[in-house]
């Protein structure tokens, strides 16, 4: 079997994700890491695999078939994917929703110069979400869409927490209000409000001596982040901390609420839900997949960017034509 070759860009949660996915995959390979870290401080968990220096990437052009990005989308990703893009097909999980349309054209631009394959925006939400929503739109036009993200970790949400004047550690976790998956999952169709959504609960961990009150303050009149919602803080040692909230779970639903018939009177309800011990090897395991279908549309000569909506889905899987169309129609 001839392997892809892998490498990936990045060595935090998210790649040392996508490092575990590829060795899940017969017919897959790791090459290289690449760090902006000192190379020689990391530890792969790969045999034959080596860690290089970012400066270094270029000069594997013709070593590696899909390059795996995983920095993230506040600033490394708008720089990063068109940057490698010249050199590499790439995979990035770039999910700042508003901003994908611009990602998109930048990078389509570049890849198409360049002859390679990029796939934007790869992983849950963007990514498999985003394919269920689609779906169910297609099949009930004349419906509503909703999403519920959680119960889970926000990493974006936690940091902001740590980031307050006070605050040594903090997770904080969404919730899907159970009143409203109800109502939604009952074909009615309401309109929900955003604090009539989801629900935040906070764990934090404070300095010696800081006021609590003043911190709690804080966190719940944050704009953007927790005004909008119902949001309790709860004050714990960083031992407790360490001990009950180490994890960085995470889960949600789609869910499409429909209506057919000649006087759409017959009401129907399509779900999709994830429940994930682990938020970035999931993750990383939805971008090494993807990376199959990127390989695969280079061989075609089928290049530019493009998203999951452009995939086919026999693309993704290690399994041939024959072998899906017999195990799964």
């Amino acid at each position: 079997m001839e392997k892809i070759k892998i490498g990936i860009l990045g060595y935090g949660n998210l790649g040392k994700g996508v490092e575990l996915s590829v060795r899940q995959n017969p017919d897959m390979e790791l090459v290289g890491v690449f760090t902006r870290r000192d190379p020689s401080q990391l530890t792969l968990n790969t045999e034959g695999a080596v860690a290089y220096h970012i400066d270094q990437a270029s000069e594997m052009k013709d070593k590696i078939d899909v390059l795996i990005l995983c920095g993230g989308s506040a600033t490394d990703l708008p720089v990063q994917t068109p940057e490698f893009t010249r050199y590499f097909n790439t995979i990035d999980s770039f999910d700042t929703h508003a901003n994908i349309p611009g990602h998109y054209s930048t990078v389509d631009a570049i890849a198409k110069a360049s002859n390679k394959v990029s796939i934007i925006s790869v992983g849950w939400d963007p990514g498999m979400f985003s394919l269920n929503r689609m779906y169910a739109g297609a099949i009930l036009p004349d419906g509503k869409d909703y999403t519920f993200w959680g119960k889970g970790v926000s990493q974006g949400h936690s940091d902001a927490i740590r980031r307050i004047d006070g605050v040594q550690d903090a997770k904080q976790y969404t919730i899907p209000v159970p009143q409203a998956l109800d109502a939604v999952r009952s074909g009615k169709q309401p309109e929900l409000t955003t604090r009539e959504k989801h629900t935040r609960e906070c764990f934090v961990v404070a300095k010696e001596g800081a006021d609590l009150k003043k911190i709690e303050e804080a966190i719940k009149t944050m704009p953007k982040y927790f005004a909008d919602y119902d949001t309790t803080v709860h004050f714990i040692s960083q031992e407790e901390l360490n001990e009950k909230h180490s994890g960085i779970p995470h889960g949600g639903f789609v869910i499409r609420t429909g209506v057919t018939g000649k006087a759409l009177e017959h009401h129907h309800v399509i779900e999709y839900s994830i429940k994930l011990d682990s938020n970035p090897e999931f993750t990383a395991s939805v971008l090494v997949a993807y990376a199959r279908a990127a390989y695969r549309l280079s061989k075609e000569g089928n290049y530019g960017a493009k998203t999951v909506l452009d995939i086919p889905p026999a693309y993704l899987s290690i399994k041939s034509g024959a072998e899906l169309r017999a195990e799964l129609l």
